[in-house]
């Protein structure tokens, strides 16, 4: 017989085990970002996240406070936008927006002939520049952005974790390197992993910090 057992308690058990392997690795992670790891691992069951994902300055901290004022998230695909957790961003009265098929966005990238991504960027600074920027699978969306901090956009918050092998690397460290320079907070996987469903994860454990909704239990009971 199967045994039927709640999506809280799935999850719970699964940070568990997380947990117990973690320590079994040697591995302490900073109070400040385990939240955010561990909801990586949680989500790819991969546990190199603890060496790949790399913190600016307080990025935790800077991006609760922002989400805890009700700022906007901008993913850079509608997956990632789809996982972002509705409940959470509800209490906290933020939007999740993703620009890539907005019809000036198509028109405007066609003209252009680049691609949706730099030109939803820019669209999304001139609606919401403060925004925690939310990038998952596009690189040029990553230059795009470093580009516009340089110029003198403040975001939030960068979560940096497209997945890939052309530009991604490179595009990751250059934006780690400005974020530094303009003291803009960011979260980066550097290497090639990362993806739509790590950017949704990493929004989703700054939300469920930032709404108080970290117990899956309570969360679930609030939906």
């Amino acid at each position: 017989m199967a045994v039927i057992i709640k999506p809280s308690d799935i999850e719970q058990n699964s940070m568990s085990i997380i947990s117990a392997e973690l320590e079994a690795r040697g591995e302490t992670l900073p109070e400040e970002t385990a939240d955010v790891v561990r909801r990586v691992i949680h989500t790819t069951a991969d546990f190199d996240y603890v060496d790949n994902l790399v913190f600016t300055e307080n990025a935790v901290a800077r991006g609760v406070e922002a989400l805890s004022a009700g700022v906007d998230i901008v993913t850079d695909t509608n997956m990632a936008k789809a996982g972002v957790s509705k409940p959470a961003l509800s209490h906290l009265g933020g939007r999740v927006q993703c620009f890539m098929a907005d019809p000036i966005v198509v028109a405007m990238a066609k003209a252009e002939g680049t691609t949706r991504a730099v030109v939803a960027m820019r669209h999304a600074e001139q609606h919401c520049p403060d925004a925690v920027y939310a990038v998952g699978n596009a690189p040029t969306a990553l230059l795009q952005l470093s580009e516009q901090i340089k110029a003198g956009m403040r975001p939030s918050l960068v979560i940096a974790v497209p997945v890939g092998f052309v530009n991604v690397v490179e595009s990751k460290e250059e934006l780690l390197a400005v974020c530094r320079e303009h003291d803009v907070p960011a979260i980066v996987a550097l290497g090639r992993k990362g993806g739509s469903n790590v950017a949704a994860a990493v929004c989703n454990a700054l939300l469920y910090r930032a709404s108080g909704l970290t117990d899956p239990e309570e969360r679930n009971w609030k939906a």
